[in-house]
């Protein structure tokens, strides 16, 4: 018997929900001076309920080389990567329109 989502009521494989949720939200990228003249790519307006947040981390951080953290649903990364985040954003499913 295989597993079925509880919103979509769709089986697990077949799922939508998240592909769904990808385009719902209003993403924001920015830049951040930190101490000693260091840059932090911050991202914010992600979703945790729908998007799993520590694994979208891990892949961000091992994309771009970089150290980086999630907490308070912010994800932030070491250096200046706005740009190359909005692509692989996108590339990952989420709307380019909810991007800024």
């Amino acid at each position: 018997m295989q597993d079925i989502c509880n919103k979509c009521g769709l089986p697990k494989d077949l799922c939508v929900c998240e592909s769904i949720s990808k385009e719902a939200q209003k993403i924001t990228i920015e830049v951040e001076r930190k101490r000693f003249r260091k840059y932090m790519t911050i991202i914010k307006g992600i979703n945790p309920s729908e998007i799993d947040i520590p694994e979208l981390t891990k892949k961000l951080k091992s994309k771009f080389a970089c150290g980086g953290t999630s907490k308070n649903n912010i994800i932030e990364l070491q250096g200046r990567h706005e740009k190359e985040v909005k692509d692989f954003l996108i590339q990952i499913g989420f709307s380019e329109s909810q991007i800024e």
